[in-house]
């Protein structure tokens, strides 16, 4: 017979299981982690096994020697599961990438790792782990930054010098040019296999999918308002979407603009721009910033509709597909060899 137990009533007793719980999730989060780390030095020092034991004090490896197989049927039969031929190759091309562990991060986890060493390039690599350091990105978003080619975005607007600052810190956020990306990726609203879409739909797939809009405009934003309502001389105007940069202190606004960019668009969002400028931001916070994200623009029309000291307002694409990875990277070569 069970026992039937009196339920607790004591004061305090409600927020003893509170208490309790926090510490249990952080021990098993703590737990994770750890477990995480030993992973990690333990794939790279098999790795280095490996390495050195194909090299046998060469300078190079011999390879087709079927050690790979050897070990993964030993490993498997001894150890059981996770010793497959490709598991032990990402092993041995972790040491190879990262022959010196005191370079190896422990923010980012062995999938972490795994998606990384799929990238060719020193610099790309180098910049995906401080983003994962810095912005705690869970595999699937490193996954998809990459895919969305993140680095090549980020790199085609600077120059050589800051192309290789940005490899060794990652993104830094320091002025308004530095917020945007040209194109903006927007696969994760699904409307490129639309006959058509409206402006509104483009909207809404934004608002419904608004933690990867998010996470794609970059560091520091948090929303603030959809289709914000303005008043001016009893007309009314209407902004599509306002954003906060907590980094640089200002608001975003963002208009959508499906068809070929005008002059008239840039002017309207300039207004906009003007009256938070005036009506909406405080003395203490930093001038508001406008992105004007549209499918097509022509840069003679940006050029020449705004001043040449233009510092806040801004025109960039968007794709509803992601780019192609080749055309991307040869452009960064470019930029590289300049």
């Amino acid at each position: 017979m069970s026992k039937v137990v009196k339920k607790n009533t004591e004061k305090g007793y409600t927020q003893l299981i509170s208490d309790l719980g926090t510490l249990l999730e952080k021990a098993r989060k703590d737990a994770y982690v750890k477990i995480n780390q030993v992973l990690v030095e333990t794939y790279w020092k098999i790795g280095r096994k490996i390495v050195e034991f194909e090299q046998k004090g060469k300078e190079k490896a011999e390879y087709g020697s079927g050690l790979l197989d050897n070990l993964s049927l030993d490993l498997t039969n001894k150890y059981g599961k996770g010793f497959s031929r490709d598991n032990l190759e990402k092993m041995r091309k972790f040491y190879l990438f990262f022959p010196n562990s005191a370079t190896l991060s422990r923010k980012l986890s062995w999938s972490h790792y795994c998606l990384i060493m799929r990238i060719e390039d020193n610099l790309a690599r180098s910049f995906y782990i401080k983003e994962v350091e810095a912005e705690r990105w869970s595999v699937r978003e490193l996954d998809r930054q990459i895919n969305s080619q993140l680095f090549e975005r980020v790199a085609l607007s600077k120059d050589k010098k800051n192309v290789l600052v940005l490899s060794r810190k990652g993104q830094i956020i320091e002025n308004p040019e530095d917020l945007i990306k040209d194109p903006y990726i927007l696969e994760f609203l699904n409307l490129e296999e639309l006959s058509s879409y409206t402006e509104t739909d483009l909207e809404k797939g934004i608002i419904k999918n608004l933690e990867k809009f998010l996470l794609e405009l970059g560091k520091g934003f948090t929303f603030v308002a959809r289709q914000q309502r303005i008043t001016l001389e009893d007309d009314h105007f209407y902004i599509d979407l306002v954003f906060y940069n907590r980094i640089l202190r200002c608001f975003v606004l963002v208009e959508l603009k499906i068809g070929k960019l005008t002059h008239k668009d840039l002017g309207q969002l300039q207004m906009y721009v003007n009256y938070y400028n005036r009506k909406i931001k405080s003395d203490d916070e930093n001038p508001t910033i406008g992105i004007l994200l549209c499918a097509d623009k022509k840069e003679a029309i940006v050029k020449y509709t705004l001043p040449e000291s233009n510092k806040q307002i801004f025109a960039s694409k968007y794709k509803l597909y992601l780019p192609d990875k080749k055309e991307l990277e040869e452009k960064v070569k470019e930029v590289l060899k300049s």
